[in-house]
């Protein structure tokens, strides 16, 4: 049987938000107690994982003194060596304090603005100390609830004008550091700016140094609106713009439930894993999902090693699915090429037009050949059953 035990090799981190989540909901207040953040690195270590990534409140709460952060900053350094967990990624938290209750970069009120340009600032700074390479913008607040409040043009505006002041702060301070943005339809505004992954990518187009800022797509977000999440995983990767990624599991048109990575969608989570494995993405596999509100900290612990189990599970069914030989006679079948029709593509000239415009195509014909679709989706469904 395969070995499916976590290793460094495979990058699987998770959020201190994510294990120490307490499974508060607004219906419910928390039903476990709260962790340290050194606690909470010698439970991932306890688990498996290669890494562990914070929004800066999370390690250091936002109203901490300057002695109670340096407590706090050391404890974790030695947790983090205790375990040999690393820092790959770090955020900002720009949406639980009040004062961003109407955004943060978007905000209408200057001092907002400026503020969590400070903020932001800081929380880089702090990532870098604890050598994360990749700095994640969540615009949580960044959105409306009615569009008479904002102008939706100004605040494209502003987004843009903080991630360029943002590029230029690493870059002078020489940080070795890229930022990923991640959408989100809504939650917890009414329609969020940049929903999709599609936007972030054209969004990114019109900075100043786009060279030094890619997406962070998440399962749960684009499954929130129905989307195929690979497709745009593999849009941004295609892109070259695939700098990090949130692994969960989502329902279509509910709330973020942060679902554990393939207890919901396991075609969809199997779809992905091939997808990150074929291509080689050679990231940090971040789960940003948490355990049932129903756990205790043992229930934390299935949890993780269920994110990190589920993936290595899926990665061997890809492996399976690349060496089935009846699978790749079928993708064979499916994608055979047309010698005779290989001078009408590429890149474009008169004479391939003309020539393209004078064929002859046997439409019945072609309409005509079934594709096997059927076969080649049900032979999927018997390796993710282990039927096959």
């Amino acid at each position: 049987m395969t070995d499916f035990s976590p290793k460094p090799e495979h990058k699987f981190t998770f959020g201190l938000w994510t294990v120490g989540n307490r499974g508060s909901d607004p219906f419910g207040s928390a039903v476990r107690g709260h962790k340290t953040p050194a606690e909470l690195v010698y439970l991932l270590g306890e688990v498996g994982a290669y890494g562990v990534n914070f929004h800066d409140n999370d390690l250091i709460p936002i109203d901490a003194t300057l002695a109670e952060a340096e407590a706090i900053k050391k404890d974790f350094r030695n947790a983090l060596k205790d375990t040999g967990l690393i820092v790959p990624m770090a955020t900002t938290n720009l949406f639980s304090d009040p004062i961003f209750k109407d955004g943060a970069f978007t905000a209408n009120d200057p001092s907002v603005r400026a503020y969590a340009l400070q903020k932001t600032m800081q929380a880089i700074d702090l990532g870098v100390e604890f050598g994360a390479k990749t700095y994640v913008f969540w615009g949580g607040r960044e959105g409306t609830e009615t569009d008479s409040s904002k102008s939706a043009v100004e605040s494209i505006k502003r987004s843009r004008e903080a991630m360029n002041f943002l590029c230029e702060y690493a870059l002078d301070n020489k940080y070795d550091l890229k930022f990923a943005l991640e959408s989100k339809p809504n939650e917890p505004r009414g329609d969020m700016y940049n929903p999709t992954i599609g936007h972030m990518l054209a969004f990114i187009t019109t900075l100043d140094h786009p060279e030094m800022v890619g997406v962070n797509p998440e399962v749960a977000h684009e499954h929130m609106a129905g989307l195929n999440f690979m497709h745009g995983v593999a849009q941004a990767w295609e892109a070259g713009k695939l700098f990090h990624i949130d692994l969960n599991d989502q329902y279509p048109g509910r709330y973020d439930q942060d679902l554990r990575l393939g207890s919901r969608d396991l075609k969809a989570a199997f779809y992905l894993v091939k997808f990150l494995e074929d291509v080689g993405y050679n990231g940090s596999r971040h789960f940003d999902a948490h355990a049932y509100r129903t756990e205790d900290y043992e229930g934390v612990k299935d949890f993780a090693r269920g994110c990190m189990r589920t993936y290595l599970v899926l990665k061997d069914k890809a492996a399976q699915f690349n060496a089935d030989g009846e699978i790749q006679a079928l993708l064979a079948e499916i994608n055979a090429d047309n010698p005779g029709l290989a001078p009408y593509f590429g890149k474009y000239s008169p004479e391939k037009a003309a020539a393209i415009k004078s064929h002859s195509f046997d439409r019945p014909g072609i309409a005509s050949r079934g594709l096997k679709y059927e076969r080649l989706d049900q032979l999927t469904i018997d390796i993710l059953t282990g039927t096959r």
